[in-house]
């Protein structure tokens, strides 16, 4: 039984010891959404985010901590990481601000990452279990950063495909305004040929 004990505490250390959140939000012109998360001091927190759709594709990023100090901010900006400490107990804040924008909502897909809360560890002749729990965590982590990686890639491919897209149909629309124009001419020359070549009979 101790044996079994000692196995299911990574599985519960690579379940607990990551929480990562994904979301979607649409910010308005003029507009600032904020989100909260309350943790620990020392705990790690990360900020993933991307624009995937709206105007260039830019917007405006601020993340506050409990005693109103602002740990990161960043203007126009399509796309950042950012990771750090939590320096003390309290609600963090993550805000994205369309305020520069004059009527064009903004889409963003975003991450937020909150590691685990920092504690003291108690004096154990069990090294090699300690051992384990913390090659079991940072394998926690590492499997959350190749998600984020993937959904990030996820939504590059999809801008990528949508400016394409945009690219093929105003190509299309513009051959077909080049070809109507094309035959109006044509058929306005013969129109002008067939008017000069006519002979006018004078009664």
């Amino acid at each position: 039984m101790r044996q079994g004990r000692y196995l299911y505490a990574p599985l519960l250390v690579l379940l607990c010891a990551h929480r990562s959140f994904s979301y979607f939000v649409t910010v308005d012109a003029h507009a600032e959404e904020c989100f909260f998360d309350k943790v620990s001091s020392g705990t790690k927190l990360g900020l993933t985010f991307e624009v995937v759709e709206g105007g260039f594709l830019d917007i405006d990023v601020k993340i506050v901590g409990p005693d109103s100090k602002v740990i990161y901010t960043g203007e126009r900006e399509t796309s950042g990481r950012y990771t750090f400490a939590s320096h003390m107990d309290g609600v963090y804040t993550y805000c994205f601000s369309n305020q520069m924008s004059s009527m064009t909502p903004k889409t963003i897909m975003f991450n937020m990452e909150v590691g685990e809360a920092p504690k003291d560890h108690p004096d154990t002749d069990d090294g090699h279990h300690n051992k384990l729990e913390e090659m079991v965590a940072e394998l926690s982590t590492g499997l959350t950063s190749v998600k984020h990686e993937q959904e990030y890639m996820e939504v590059r491919e999809r801008i990528h495909r949508m400016i394409n897209d945009n690219t093929n149909s105003r190509v299309v629309w513009w051959s077909v305004f080049e070809a109507f124009i094309l035959v109006c001419m044509t058929f306005g020359q013969i129109y002008y040929l067939r008017r000069f070549f006519e002979v006018k009979r004078v009664i």
